[in-house]
């Protein structure tokens, strides 16, 4: 891959380097392009990660958003957690969807695994305290790899996508006056209040 443009975006954007981020930069262009779509800046895709909860690679997550358009803040991104490095994209157009996931080669995942900046990680040591040139290192692995050598992609499959409806009205609460989604506003003593104000745990 010659143009390093949306890596150094992904980087930025991300906070620092790392290796898994930049796998789920690769992964998340490599199922745009086998479903032949653009990234979104609306909600046309959806993806659905693998990666479980304080999962030390997470930050495939983060190369996934940044490579599809997909985002929390959209609500087009969840988590099914596996603990896997993988993404299934879906083209809600379309109805297809593909899951490409994170399967390295042996000796390129020995490099890795044996790399300074994994091995300090695996001490605790956070990656911006590591020294540029051992970040970059791993970055450079993982983005000059031959695609074949770090991903299994899987078939495009039919995959219709029902969308959930967008909630749109909010409503001040009476307690704390703070806005609040209508649909998570409770009723206390005839007034409209939010969840926090209620007492009530859902």
């Amino acid at each position: 891959m010659d143009d390093k443009q949306i890596l150094h975006d992904l980087l930025k954007f991300h906070g620092h380097y790392c290796w898994a981020g930049v796998g789920g930069l690769r992964m998340g262009l490599t199922a745009l392009r086998i479903l032949g779509v653009q990234r979104t800046g609306a909600k046309a895709l959806h993806a659905i990660i693998e990666t479980g909860y304080n999962h030390s690679a997470g930050c495939f997550a983060d190369g996934i958003q940044y490579a599809t358009g997909c985002t929390l803040g959209k609500g087009n991104i969840e988590r099914n957690p596996k603990g896997k490095l993988a993404v299934t994209l879906i083209d809600k157009k379309h109805n297809k969807a593909v899951r490409v996931a994170y399967r390295p080669a042996s000796a390129l995942m020995q490099k890795i695994v044996n790399a300074p900046f994994t091995r300090k990680r695996g001490l605790g040591i956070p990656p911006d305290q590591i020294p540029k040139e051992e970040q970059e290192e791993v970055v450079n692995l993982m983005w000059e790899a031959p695609e074949q050598d770090i991903m299994l992609i899987g078939p495009v499959t039919d995959r219709e996508w029902q969308e959930e409806e967008e909630i749109t009205r909010l409503v001040l609460c009476e307690g704390c006056g703070e806005l609040v989604a209508e649909s998570y506003m409770r009723v206390v003593n005839g007034k409209p209040v939010c969840m926090d104000c209620s007492g009530y745990s859902v």
